[in-house]
């Protein structure tokens, strides 16, 4: 492993970095769709069982009661879990991170929920309101954010870009001595990543989360929490000890967690 250098400045992005700013909106909500369907069962489910006295209601205004409440919640929670995925402050810690979310989710969701109950079923707003709720919605804010973190287990991929189109944004942010090269993979080091690429390794100050979106125009996909590789920088695969690891053109090996070796093995990666 080369020594740490300090990074270089990166250079202002260009116009491949304002159409990558342009497609997150869309990217954030293709990658949360399986929290806004978890939320949809979660309101039916709820909605039947006529679930904090809820069966008072005919099961049609039932059933728009709890979409409202469960798509409200869901929705904070994916930004919320979103804010702490971009901080990296837990991108380690899994578990602390989806406490972090059930906790910032339950104040809010809690207030909505006692406030939506007192106009729905014609009870007073206060203190007996808020704090019969607070239970209920605490169970449900750890129980979908456990299910969306099981179900978020797909890595992040990057696709090649359309003939015609620009270099990835990216590419803007490469060391002077790395320009032109082929980009093999990004692993994240503390608050930096190291890049390897066809003309060596070097370091710049970013987030992974950050980069991935940047890469697009690049085919590759996130194989750990800490990598992202490309498909073309893979010069072998290999399994052992229940694990795999892809090794890189210039001999690095980068690591596949079993969070998202299945999916990798699906593709075809391995």
């Amino acid at each position: 492993m080369q020594p740490r250098s300090p990074p270089m400045t990166p250079p202002v992005r260009g116009r491949g970095a304002a159409a990558a700013d342009r497609s997150r909106p869309r990217n954030w909500v293709a990658r949360q769709r399986r929290g806004l369907i978890l939320a949809g069962l979660g309101a039916l489910f709820m909605s039947a069982i006529g679930a904090l006295g809820s069966d008072v209601l005919p099961l049609g205004p039932r059933t728009l009661y709890w979409l409202a409440l469960m798509l409200t919640g869901t929705l904070m929670g994916l930004a919320v879990m979103e804010a702490t995925r971009r901080s990296g402050l837990l991108e380690e810690r899994p578990v602390l991170q989806g406490a972090a979310v059930a906790l910032g989710l339950f104040v809010p969701q809690t207030l909505i929920v006692a406030g939506a109950g007192a106009l729905a079923f014609h009870r007073p707003f206060d203190q007996g309101g808020v704090l019969g709720a607070a239970l209920p919605v605490l169970i449900i804010a750890v129980a979908m954010t456990a299910l969306n973190f099981l179900a978020d287990r797909t890595p992040r991929e990057t696709h090649a870009a359309p003939e015609g189109a620009g270099p990835p944004a990216f590419f803007d942010r490469l060391p002077l001595r790395l320009r032109g090269a082929e980009i093999y993979a990004v692993e994240a080091e503390d608050h930096y990543l190291r890049l390897h690429t066809s003309r060596g390794q070097d370091l710049i100050l970013m987030r992974l989360s950050d980069a991935i979106a940047e890469l697009e125009g690049v085919e590759g996909a996130q194989t750990h929490r800490s990598w992202w590789v490309a498909s073309d920088g893979i010069d072998a695969a290999r399994r052992g000890d229940g694990r795999a690891r892809l090794t890189l053109k210039t001999g690095a090996e980068a690591p596949v967690s079993r969070t998202f070796a299945r999916a990798l093995r699906e593709a075809g990666w391995f």
